[in-house]
């Protein structure tokens, strides 16, 4: 009997520990249930039915959706509230985890899920006030009646789906993370717009530039940070006229320099993170009709950030892309229109130093006297973990993201400094893309862009009556010129936002006579503009390579779009390239040029022979970039060091570097202060072709093909939780940071869309993956490699439910019941 006991013991534990997850072990037993572990996630392509009724609870009339050959629905609703339940659901089936995924770490909630590594993660965001914003844009969504329809029946088809799962058909990551999804509530759908805000406004250089200001002082910040690059082409020519009387703009004062404190760095979002969008006019194309262009530069993830769909109801016929877990289409176009947004990174995010009462934390000194601090208890639950309790102080600009002295999750941000984001404030986004989506003429786009307000994107538009346009939009606080260039006094009522830009003078351009319009992050205006959006955008010469293409193009085709979203041509090489050969083998300069059967010699020959273009098989590239940055890097990290015991610093940027090695031999920047003998710029140049000459042959060996950029460069394609496995590793393909066809380590064209407006609208497009988030699925990656190689697939656009057409095989209903 002991040992039938002891048996059975250990079997229960073992059943036990088999079923349970354990730290980061997920439970083996469970996911290797041939009955309801992972096994069950696999599919085949016979799997997909081309014909089934579905019944679903909450449809007022049947829905037909047609399923095209790359598995994108086409969504024909009788009304709204049909259309946008069909989309939740559909949108559900292929990417429910991801999008529930990412509402989890919008609003602060993984360590429910992780455990407690993820703890200062949803501090962070917490802090952060993602939550906070999603909220009051809630509100204002759910007030209108139309989007309250939107939101509501998206998240019933989400929660439809929901409804129907088993613990065979959970999708595998519920299973490998030993979770299941919840309920969806249109909360969730504004949780991921913030998430999106934080992705591409959610950077500043506050507390750097407080620090180097501190440090160096107005004249030298002045010189090194200016506030307009000698090289731009901003997306608004210079000279375009105002249509418009601007409003006077709030005086600065006096002095607007502040005390700062002095955290560190660990990550952020990626500066590289941009777009490209262009149109030209019908003047320029071989149909006589616009054509547009969109390629949003986003990290590089499994399953795609993007999900391809047609929506159809009475008023609307369109087709794009939208975020899983977002109503409507984001990116698209429909019969009449079409329309691509890029980031604007205007600066919509100022710290400011606020002055406590106590260390009770309880007041804060602003216009002359003591205000209150509002005190929100956030309860995050830890998996594993009693629940954690963390107050957040909130003054009336926002919360102090850290109001006691400890390492941030990320030193960008200061203690004791409260946040003004316009993330906080609610808009109603979703609005802007249900007219986008019926939208027929520019009258119609300009209304739609209304009620937009973050993150600010710059809207480009075409439509078939030969308009094409650009505005870069949002919520534009009001400021003095530099007011967030640097911390702000949280004391002084004169440093707060004294209002907003009004939305009609929001920077915009419409036809203009060069024909083409277009955006790459670089600076909205020119300084001809009234008034400040910012000092710092991306560097120009990405933005400048599509307007010298874009200038030169005659008789368009889609095609000439496309090729120019893969173009190549490295502007900063071909303009600093010659200016460092000369440095090492120029004896003007006081170079000794290395022997030409020496390794760096035969590199320089190579270099030499380079044509600035960045594919795949070339070797230019990988010695560029590593001489390029790291004399960079010799120039700067000893007046602005990057270590972690010091103030958090920045170097100046692209243009103002490559003015001091073109044009400035003698400046006192060039001296390396932590050694006793003084540098020159040869010097520094030799010593940074060195470098990357020795990098490159411990990494691949002497000079030869295997020097290759694609394998230097190392695209890689990861599963969201980094899963090893799940991802696409060492993408062959050329490109790279700050170049049109910007794919880069992580980062690249998340979407390729180009549009051709006329009679019968015609499409094409591509995301480096698929449609269906389930690994096992043969459409998981299935777009990849028409990515990969600069191809666009024609996309499925019918006009009707019954359409004929040879890639469209499949067709369902769904029904109430």
């Amino acid at each position: 009997m002991l040992k039938a006991l002891l048996a059975l013991a250990a079997s229960v534990t073992l059943i036990w520990m088999l079923n349970t997850k354990h730290g980061e072990i997920p439970p083996i037993g469970s996911l290797l249930s041939p009955y309801r572990g992972f096994w069950q996630n696999g599919e085949a392509p016979g799997d997909f039915p081309t014909r089934q009724t579905l019944a679903l609870a909450g449809l007022q009339q049947p829905v037909t959706v047609r399923y095209d050959d790359r598995r994108v629905p086409h969504v024909f609703a009788q009304n709204d509230h049909d259309l946008y339940f069909a989309q939740g659901y559909l949108t559900a089936r292929d990417r429910l985890w991801q999008m529930e995924f990412q509402t989890h770490v919008a609003a602060g909630r993984l360590a429910e899920i992780l455990g407690p590594a993820r703890l200062e993660t949803d501090r962070f965001f917490r802090r952060m006030g993602l939550p906070f914003g999603a909220v009051n844009s809630l509100k204002v969504m759910m007030a209108n009646p139309t989007t309250r329809t939107v939101l509501e029946s998206y998240s019933a088809g989400v929660n439809a789906y929901i409804g129907q799962l088993t613990p065979a058909t959970l999708p595998f990551e519920y299973k490998l993370l030993d979770y299941r999804p919840e309920p969806w509530q249109p909360l969730k759908c504004a949780l991921l717009l913030k998430f999106m805000a934080w992705d591409l406004s959610g950077r500043t250089d506050d507390l750097r530039m407080s620090n180097i200001l501190r440090q160096y002082g107005p004249v030298a910040t002045k010189d090194l940070f200016p506030d307009y690059p000698t090289r731009e082409d901003p997306i608004v020519p210079v000279g375009t006229p105002l249509d418009f009387k601007p409003l006077a703009i709030p005086a600065a004062p006096q002095s607007f320099e502040a005390a700062y404190a002095t955290q560190q760095l660990r990550t952020e979002p990626d500066a590289e993170l941009g777009s490209n969008n262009f149109a030209v006019s019908g003047m320029k194309s071989a149909s006589g009709y616009p054509l547009l262009a969109n390629d949003p530069h986003l990290t590089l993830n499994l399953p795609s950030i993007w999900y391809q769909i047609q929506l159809n109801a009475p008023g609307v016929n369109v087709y794009g892309v939208t975020i899983p877990g977002a109503p409507a289409v984001i990116i698209g176009f429909n019969e009449n229109v079409a329309w691509g947004v890029t980031n604007v990174a205007a600066d919509v995010l100022d710290f400011y130093q606020l002055k406590f009462k106590d260390n009770t934390r309880r007041e804060y000194w602003h216009a002359g006297r003591w205000k209150p601090v509002r005190r929100v208890v956030e309860r995050i639950k830890v998996r594993g973990q009693p629940d954690r309790l963390d107050t957040v102080l909130y003054s009336h600009h926002g919360p102090v993201v850290y109001d006691k002295p400890e390492k941030p999750f990320l030193a960008q941000t200061p203690i004791a400094h409260a946040l003004r984001w316009t993330a906080h404030d609610g808009a109603n986004e979703i609005q802007t893309f249900y007219q986008l989506n019926r939208a027929r003429s520019y009258p119609d786009y300009t209304a739609a862009l209304a009620t937009y307000g973050s993150p600010a994107q710059n809207f480009i538009f075409a439509d078939n009556e030969q308009d094409v346009a650009i505005w870069p939009n949002g919520r534009f606080p009001l400021k003095w010129r530099d007011q967030g260039k640097f911390i702000l006094d949280g004391t002084d009522p004169a440093y707060d936002w004294q209002g907003w830009i009004p939305a009609t003078h929001n920077p915009h351009v419409k036809n203009p006579a060069r024909g083409f319009v277009s955006s790459a992050n670089q600076f909205s205006t020119g300084p001809d503009y009234p008034y400040y959006l910012n000092w710092n955008y991306a560097n120009y010469e990405r933005g400048h390579r599509i307007n010298q293409r874009l200038a030169a193009m005659r008789q368009a085709t889609p095609d000439s779009l496309r090729q120019l979203q893969n173009d190549v041509l490295d502007l900063n090489a071909q303009l600093m390239l010659p200016r460092l050969l000369a440095l090492v083998t120029d004896p003007a300069t006081g170079a000794t040029p290395p022997p030409a059967t020496s390794p760096e010699g035969q590199v320089l020959a190579e270099l030499r022979r380079w044509l600035y273009q960045y594919t795949a098989d070339a070797i230019g590239p990988s010695v560029f970039n590593l001489w390029y940055n790291n004399l960079v890097k010799r120039l700067w990290d000893d007046d602005f060091p990057t270590n972690p015991t010091g103030p958090a610093l920045r170097y100046p940027g692209r243009d103002r570097t490559n003015n001091l090695i073109l044009n400035e031999t003698a400046s006192p920047w060039i001296d390396d202060r932590r050694t006793l003998t003084k540098e020159t710029l040869p010097q520094l140049a030799l010593q940074s072709l060195r470098f990357a000459t020795d990098s490159l042959t411990r990494k691949f060996g002497p000079l030869s093909p295997k020097w290759r950029w694609a394998d230097q460069k190392s695209t890689d394609i990861l599963h969201l939780l980094q899963l090893p496995g799940f991802g696409q590793l060492d993408v062959d393909c050329g490109g790279g940071a700050g170049i049109v066809n910007a794919t880069s380590e992580r980062n690249g064209p998340s979407w390729r869309m180009v549009v051709a407006l006329g009679p019968r609208v015609r499409a094409y497009g591509v995301y480096p993956g698929g449609q269906s988030g389930n690994p096992g699925s043969p459409y998981y990656n299935n777009l990849l490699e028409t990515w990969r190689v600069g191809q666009l697939d024609e996309l499925v656009f019918l006009r009707s439910a019954d359409e004929n057409n040879a890639r469209v095989a499949t067709a369902w209903t769904l029904q109430g019941k």
